[in-house]
Formats: C-alpha cells, sequence, structure tokens
C-alpha cells in the first residue's frame, strides 16, 4: 500500500488538473453515506430516463433500509449521486466530488478524508475504470451495476472493485458457444470502441475459433463517431457474405448503428447481441423491429422489487423544488416546460401523473439492471452492519464486503469470488412478436458458467421431459416444444426426454416415479395377514369343537342316546367333519403343486364321506321306522349295508378324483389378467369340469339327504334325527347356492377365502344341527338320556 503521503499527492495533482465538478444530482445526509454515479444525462442535455430510474432504485433500497430494524438498526444511512455522464472526464470529476465531498470548493480545500463509504456506479466499463482506480487509492469500494469489461477483474488493478454483474470473460465466451449451437460457422462482428466492446469482442474472437467459428471481419464504432465512419461499417455488414452479425456494443453504439442500419436498409441479418443493448425497451420500436426482430443474445435474469413501481410513480419536482434533475425529467417525460416564455411548448402544470405514461423509467416488468443497483446497495449495507457489529473502523470495509453473503427478500444470493464478481449466470434472450405484432423479449434458454458442463445454452421453449415422463406434440407448436406426460402405470422411460413410454415385463410394474421397472407384488391369502389369521382360527377351533365332542360321544358311548343315533357312522360323521374343518388349511398359504391338488382333492373326499355318513344314516332312520318287524328284529345285516353305502358313495368321489388329477390336475398359475399391477397366485383348477363334476357330485348327496330326511321328519319318536338332518341339509345347500355366484364374481385371493367361508360354514351347520341337540341331552338334561324317552314310553305311562 503506498504511503498516505503520496496518496495526498495524488490526489491534490488531480484536484488541481480538473478543477470545479459538479454538484450532486441527488442528496441526502445520513451516518453512512453512500456514492452513485450514473449516466443521467449522457452528454447531452436529454435526460436518460433508464439511468435516472437506476439512481432512483437506489434511493429506493437505500430507504428500505433505513426503515429496516434487523439491518443497521438505528443508523441512518444517505447517498450522493453524481452524473458520470458517460465520459471518463465526467466520471474523474465525479469521482473527486464523491470522494472529497467539497462540492463547492473543490479547487482550493482537497482533504484526504472521504465523505462516502462505497460507491455504486458506474453504468459504463470505461466510466467505471476511471473510477475504480480513483477510488482504489483510498481503499473506497465501487460496487459496478452494469460494467462487465473482464479487466475490472484484474486485483492488482482494481482492488477495491465489485460488481453485481457478471464479466464479460463468461458473456463473450458464451456468445462463441451460442453460435456454435446454432451451427452458425460463418459470422460477422462489430464493437464498441472502448473498454467494453474491445475486451468483449477481443474474448469473442479468441473463442470463436475454438468452437470452429470464422469471424468475416470486426469493425468498432463509438459514441463520438463520425457520420462516415458509421456509414463505412454498415456498408461493410451490408457487403458481407456472413449473415449472422455479432453485436457487442453499448446502448448509445447501438442506437448509432441502427439509424445508419435503417438509412441504407439493412435486413435479413440474424443479429446475436450482448446484455447491453438486448433488453432495451428504447430499441424495442417499430422503427428498429423489422431489424431486430428474431435477434438473439445473454441478458441479465429479469427479477420483481416489491414496492418499486409505486417509489417511482411518487416522484414529483416538488420534492426538491431547488433540484434541476427533478424539473428535467417531469419536461422531458410530459413534453412541458416550467418555463411560461418558451413558445410552441406546453406550460407543466405539476398535475400531470406518471401512472398515464409508459416510458423506461416507469416501466418495471423487465428489471435486470435495476435490480443490480438494488444488490449492490444492500452488498454495502450488509457490509456496513458487519463491520459495526466487529467494532471496526472504514478502512476494512473492502473486506467486509469482499465476505457478504446474504438473500433478499425475493430469495436471490448475493455474494462476491475472489474477484469480485457474482456469479455468472443469464437468460438467453429472443426477439419475437406478441398477437398485437409488438416486440417483446421471451426468455428461451438460460447460461449458468458455474454448472458443470453446463456452459452451453439450454433451449427452454419446453423443458427436458425427466426419466418417467414422454414428450407429447403440442397442436400447432414446433416440434422442439411439447408436454411432458407422465408415463402411464405399468411403463417407463429410464432417460430423459424419452419419446415414447416403454412397458413393462409381463411379471415386472413401473415404480412410483415410472423409471424402472420391479418386481410385481405376487398376492395369495397367507397366514400372516388378518383374513388368513382369523379363517385358521376358526378352522382349528371348529376340527378341535368337532374332537370334544367325539370324546362325549365316547363317554357316554354306551347311553341308548348315542346307541340310538347309530354310534358307529356318529364317530365316522365326526372323522369326516374334522377332515372338513381342517382341509380348509389347504386352501391357505404359498400354492404349490402339491397344496393345489391337495386342497381340492381334500375337499372333495372330505365332504363326500360326510354326507355320505348323512345320507346312510338317513337311510337307516327310515329303514328302522318303516320296518313292520319289531326294532330288536331289525336285520343284523343292516350295519353291513351302512358300511357299504358309506364307502360306494365315497369311493365314487374318490374315482373322480384320481381321474381328474390324472387328466387335468390343478396346479399354481400366476393371474396377471385380472390386477395389471400385481400377480394373483392362485390354483388353476386345470380342469373346470373335474371341480363342477366332485362339487355336484357333493350336491347330488346333499339333495338326496334332504329328500329323505324331509320325508322322515315325522316318523314317531321322541328324539326324531331326521328333523336335525333337515336342517343341517338346509343350510348346507343354502351356503353352497350362495357360493356359486360369490366364487365366480370374487376377485383375487378373495375366491379362495370365499371357498374357505363355505367350507367352515357348512361344516359348522351340519355340526350344530346335527350333534347340538344330542350333547345338549347328555350333558345337561341326563334324565331323557333314557330307552323308554327315546321310544315315548314316558308319556304313555304318564297318560
Amino acid at each position: 500500500m503506498k504511503p498516505i503521503v503520496a496518496l495526498l499527492a495524488h490526489e491534490r495533482a488531480l484536484c488541481e488538473l480538473l478543477g470545479s465538478p459538479v454538484l450532486p444530482l441527488l442528496s441526502k445526509k445520513g451516518d453512512i453515506t453512500i456514492g452513485g454515479a450514473f449516466s443521467v444525462y449522457t452528454q447531452t442535455p436529454k435526460i436518460s430516463f433508464r439511468e435516472f430510474r437506476f439512481a432512483q432504485t437506489m434511493m429506493f433500497a437505500i430507504e428500505e433500509i433505513n426503515n429496516s430494524s434487523s439491518l443497521l438498526p438505528n443508523v441512518s444511512v444517505g447517498y450522493k449521486i453524481f452524473d458520470s455522464c458517460g465520459s471518463t472526464l465526467s466520471s474523474t470529476r465525479a469521482a473527486m466530488g464523491l470522494i472529497n465531498g467539497q462540492e463547492r470548493s473543490f479547487g482550493k480545500t482537497c482533504s484526504g478524508q472521504s465523505t462516502v463509504h462505497a460507491i455504486v456506479g458506474a453504468s459504463k466499463s470505461s466510466s467505471t475504470i476511471v473510477l475504480s482506480q480513483i477510488a482504489g487509492i483510498f481503499q473506497i469500494p465501487v460496487i459496478s451495476h452494469f460494467s462487465t469489461c473482464a479487466c475490472l477483474s484484474n486485483r492488482k488493478e482494481h482492488p477495491s472493485f465489485f460488481r453485481t454483474i457478471p464479466s464479460d470473460y463468461y458473456q463473450s465466451r458464451a456468445l462463441a458457444q451460442l453460435v456454435k449451437y446454432f451451427g452458425w460457422t460463418w459470422v460477422g462482428a462489430v464493437r464498441s470502441d472502448n473498454d467494453y466492446g474491445n475486451n468483449g469482442m477481443a474474448t469473442f474472437i479468441e473463442a470463436a475459433p475454438q468452437e470452429g467459428i470464422c469471424v468475416e471481419y470486426s469493425e468498432a464504432i463509438s459514441g463520438t463517431s463520425l457520420y462516415e465512419q458509421v456509414e463505412r461499417v454498415v456498408r461493410v455488414i451490408k457487403t458481407g457474405t456472413a449473415k449472422v452479425l455479432v453485436a457487442f456494443l453499448g446502448y448509445d453504439e447501438m442506437d448509432i448503428l441502427l439509424d445508419e442500419a435503417l438509412r441504407q436498409n439493412l435486413t435479413g441479418l440474424q443479429w446475436v447481441g450482448s446484455e447491453s443493448w438486448i433488453t432495451s425497451s428504447n430499441l424495442a420500436l417499430n422503427r428498429y423491429s423489422g431489424i431486430l426482430t428474431g435477434s438473439i443474445g445473454f441478458a441479465i435474469k429479469k427479477a420483481k422489487i416489491a414496492g418499486l413501481q409505486d417509489f417511482l410513480l411518487q416522484v414529483h419536482p416538488s420534492q426538491d423544488p431547488q433540484n434541476h434533475i427533478l424539473k428535467d425529467f417531469w419536461e422531458g417525460t410530459f413534453g412541458c416546460s416550467f418555463q411560461s416564455s418558451l413558445q410552441g411548448i406546453k406550460q407543466c402544470s405539476g398535475s400531470e401523473r406518471l401512472r398515464d405514461i409508459k416510458n423506461p423509467f416507469t416501466d418495471v416488468s423487465e428489471l435486470r439492471i435495476s435490480n443490480n443497483v438494488y444488490k449492490a446497495v444492500y452488498a454495502v449495507a450488509h457490509a456496513m452492519h458487519s463491520m459495526l457489529k466487529c467494532g471496526e473502523d472504514s478502512e476494512t470495509i473492502v473486506k467486509h464486503i469482499q465476505d457478504v453473503n446474504f438473500s433478499l427478500q425475493s430469495g436471490e444470493k448475493v455474494s462476491f469470488d475472489e474477484r469480485g464478481d457474482p456469479a455468472a449466470t443469464y437468460q438467453l434472450v429472443n426477439w419475437q412478436r406478441n398477437s398485437a405484432g409488438e416486440p417483446v423479449f421471451v426468455a428461451v434458454g438460460s447460461y449458468d458458467a458455474s454448472l458443470p458442463n453446463g456452459k452451453q445454452p439450454i433451449s427452454v421453449c419446453s423443458e427436458s421431459c425427466l426419466p418417467g415422463f414422454r414428450q407429447a406434440v403440442i397442436k400447432g407448436k414446433p416440434i422442439c416444444c411439447f408436454s411432458c406426460i407422465a408415463c402411464a402405470a405399468g411403463e417407463i422411460s429410464n432417460s430423459s426426454n424419452s419419446a415414447e413410454c416403454s412397458p413393462c415385463p409381463l411379471e415386472y410394474w413401473s415404480n412410483e416415479d415410472h423409471n424402472k421397472c420391479v418386481p410385481k407384488v405376487i398376492e395369495f391369502l397367507s397366514y400372516e395377514e388378518t383374513m388368513g389369521t382369523l379363517l385358521t382360527a376358526f378352522s382349528l377351533f371348529g376340527a378341535g369343537l368337532t374332537l370334544v365332542v367325539s370324546f362325549v360321544f365316547f363317554w357316554f358311548r354306551h347311553t341308548p342316546l348315542v346307541k340310538a343315533s347309530n354310534s358307529e357312522l356318529s364317530f365316522l360323521l365326526l372323522f369326516s367333519l374334522t377332515l372338513c374343518f381342517l382341509c380348509s388349511l389347504t386352501f391357505i398359504g404359498r400354492p404349490t403343486d402339491w397344496s393345489c391338488m391337495l386342497r381340492h382333492v381334500a375337499f372333495g373326499i372330505a365332504f363326500a364321506l360326510c354326507i355320505s355318513c348323512i345320507l346312510t344314516k338317513t337311510i337307516t332312520v327310515v329303514i328302522a321306522f318303516k320296518a313292520r318287524t319289531p326294532a330288536n328284529t331289525v336285520p343284523q345285516c343292516l350295519a353291513s349295508h351302512q358300511r357299504m353305502g358309506v364307502v360306494g358313495c365315497t369311493f365314487l368321489q374318490v374315482l373322480v378324483c384320481v381321474v381328474w388329477l390324472a387328466l387335468a390336475p390343478p396346479f399354481p398359475h400366476k393371474n396377471t389378467i385380472y390386477a395389471l399391477e400385481r400377480i394373483i397366485l392362485e390354483c388353476n383348477l386345470g380342469s373346470s369340469i373335474g371341480f363342477w363334476v366332485v362339487l355336484g357330485y357333493i350336491g347330488l348327496l346333499a339333495v338326496l339327504c334332504l329328500i329323505l330326511a324331509f320325508l322322515a321328519r315325522k316318523l314317531p319318536d321322541n328324539f326324531n334325527e331326521a328333523k336335525f338332518i333337515t336342517f343341517s341339509m338346509l343350510i348346507f345347500s343354502a351356503v353352497w347356492v350362495t357360493f356359486i355366484p360369490a366364487y365366480v364374481s370374487s376377485p383375487g385371493k378373495f375366491t379362495v377365502a370365499v371357498e374357505i367361508f363355505a367350507i367352515l360354514a357348512s361344516s359348522f351347520g351340519l355340526l350344530f344341527c346335527i350333534f347340538a341337540p344330542k350333547c345338549y341331552i347328555l350333558l345337561l338334561k341326563p334324565e331323557r338320556n333314557t330307552k323308554n324317552h327315546m321310544m315315548g314310553r314316558d308319556q304313555v305311562k304318564t297318560s
């Protein structure tokens, strides 16, 4: 760092060279003062509405900070805003005015103490270079909102410079990649003849050959160029064979070039522009639209600043009647004059309303550079807040600005790298026409230099379709514009921008993101699930209850009631009922070859045995009571006939099952038709005829049994078993008649559940209807368990 004596000597030399500078355009006192330098008049009496909006945005941000209770509390922030006029000389005078602070007697008193803590500005790179060099001597930070020259990133020459707009180091290379992206290998180039244009174009020309691009010509113009020079440049462009023109120009130079291009009827070019003019609403006029429609280039991202529009619309000369800038702004906006002596110009009344005007000052639809001013002011405020919190003096403000890292209310993050630059992100903007035929700026892409392998611009007519989606053409739109439609269930796309979704294999299904096929869920009635557990419990309970009844009958086997009930058939019936209850367990669990065959065979044979016992018992009852001889003289061969009847009826079912298993046995089957998203593992019947023959045979036995029992219901006996058999057969028939439609219509594992329910319900019906009355007498009414009571003789004696 230079000695302070040398610094003061340098400042005095500047004082003697420049003389007395101009007064600030706008100012306000405060504990902290932020300087501003904007090209409000740009070397002409005509005010720049855009630059004046920048200045007002700075004032708005400062007002917000002063009203904040969290940022710089109890500290007032003031400002001094000078006009840099877009020239290096005016910028130098503004810099000295900001640093010294003695505007009225600058030539007489040059002090070494700055009156501003930081400076926001300027709008042109050449002006900012001068401003940064002078301010850097005194370690006063300069934060530019619009200066993009890569040369300003040199920390040796600009140690206290920062900016909220990306460096042209990135933009120039991005433009080269953009030109390559569209396949334009033969281009012309025109630039501003200043630090901004010369440095930016030099970087572009250096990057172009690396991208396979050839530059036919590279011309330069400046804001002070003679007419002949501008005319020559346009003539070179017009006679060139390149149909793409890369224009690295500032707004002023672009305006001059377009005037001459319009005069020479320069058309048929594809313009590729830099951020300085690509979103300029002043250039988007109908007179230039024929030349610039279709232009493409990089712009700073658009933002919204809450409350700014209302603040701008409140600007009025009455805010400071002595301030000439407010009067000039008002007169320029409404085309009037506050001086009544001017002929041909209406007099300003002061009652005009900015709400009725649409110009670059009031238009906040394209807040790009204004947002950079806003961020710059807040960067200073956060740095001062950090510095005051640490109790350090103002000499360390540069360090604190370097370290700022905060987010605005909009969520946008603000920070600087080691060169004082922000993250290099741009919007790719294309000039198009709306339905009214007016030029509009449409964001069609983006560029982020911080992303790995992501530096080329990306089309955003439609965002890339992520895996799990497919592209769908939008009617009436080009093929590059599409909608992203989620893949249907069972289909996937495992890459971006898939044109079609691919169906998953038969036993696979799409995951939730539709980007991968996963095995389908296999569904079957298992022991672990609630329904399987309940059915298992009922099955075991029924089997257990049947065994209890068997034990009771065995205990009372010598009593008249058990003997009258045909004890041999009763025990055989209880055994078959136990099998009926237990066979339902074969329907639960994962189907296998053996379980599929066992479940249907066990079901058919167990129930055939059960109904055969009941049928034989019914026939025995009928024969016994229809016999002409007394009961004790009934042929003893009846017992052997009973056994033959049970064995014969059951054997026929066994024969049917053997034929079924031999010809077309049941087997496990993965059903993928009923439910597409899952596999239903079930037992295929193998032969539906076999199943329905088994079921029909059981039904036939049940019907015969029901008819015989119904005919024998009025036989004389206190314990007429035919009545109970009739009730049991009615319940059995009702259950299985209802089973058929339920079985056919039930989906998946519920088909098995319905079959198990029918087995259990019919088994419980038989058990309770036939054996419950007998157990009641055996256990609770033993006095009725006598031979006389069985034959009805007790009633005869009583009478």
